[in-house]
């Protein structure tokens, strides 16, 4: 099976037709810039130039960077206040002429996770942590998806929410040391370990890549693996959804 997989970031959107049987990417990844500001008819037209440069003509699938309940924006995100209450689905079938498929961003790309990468055959509970403009989270329970947890939406200090200090975005506008950061990064992840008790978190987003560069300053007792399919795990997980939902 084939399918194509578009994942929605603050910085970028990106795409690419997966083989979603194995999780491999069967053409190159296109990247567009999210456009400034990222209202739903501005991201609209981006999403249609991602259908045109594939030429595709079947279902397309979605990874979103907020809480979607039935392809419905709950809340707004780091995109734009005119995205609450969207249904992302319907505005994206409409101007692409195609059906759309759309989920929470950090839960699809758990999907790919568990199913096929870090978290393949893991017991108990696992949650995906990914890590960029914002922080996003899937929970997964033997492999089974619970949506829209939000632990970015945790309130930390000063009634502000974690993920204003502990996203990737905060770590280069603060100019954060890689060790610096990482201290940060470990405070989530026990308020993690304690509240839901995880046997794995698998870490995800861009600065995944450098967990090498930074593990030595995480404390959290947790197993922590780096997502397998690294940034490409939105658009696996997307392309996986749409397969699963247009075959029912």
């Amino acid at each position: 099976m084939k399918a194509l997989g578009i994942d929605i970031g603050g910085s970028g959107i990106k795409a690419a037709i997966v083989d979603t049987k194995t999780g491999e990417l069967i053409s190159e990844r296109h990247r567009i810039s999210t456009p400034k500001p990222a209202t739903p008819e501005a991201v609209a037209n981006i999403v249609q130039e991602m259908i045109d440069h594939f030429q595709w003509k079947k279902a397309v699938g979605c990874s979103f960077p907020t809480t979607i309940v039935d392809g419905k924006c709950i809340h707004s995100g780091n995109l734009s206040e005119k995205w609450l209450n969207v249904k992302v689905d319907k505005l994206f079938k409409k101007k692409c002429k195609l059906p759309f498929y759309v989920s929470n961003d950090a839960d699809l790309a758990g999907v790919a996770e568990v199913s096929l990468g870090a978290g393949k055959k893991e017991k108990g509970v696992t949650i995906v942590i990914t890590i960029g403009t914002g922080i996003g989270s899937g929970l997964f329970y033997n492999g089974k998806l619970i949506p829209n947890l939000e632990l970015g939406k945790m309130l930390h200090s000063d009634g502000k929410i974690i993920e204003f200090y502990t996203a990737d975005s905060v770590r280069k506008h603060e100019n954060l040391t890689l060790k610096e950061w990482a201290l940060r990064l470990d405070v989530l992840l026990n308020y993690t370990r304690i509240v839901f008790s995880p046997s794995l978190i698998i870490l995800g987003g861009g600065i995944s890549k450098r967990y090498d560069g930074f593990k030595e300053y995480l404390e959290t007792d947790v197993k922590i693996k780096v997502a397998e399919f690294r940034n490409n795990a939105g658009i696996i997980g997307a392309a996986m959804f749409a397969s699963n939902k247009h075959e029912k």
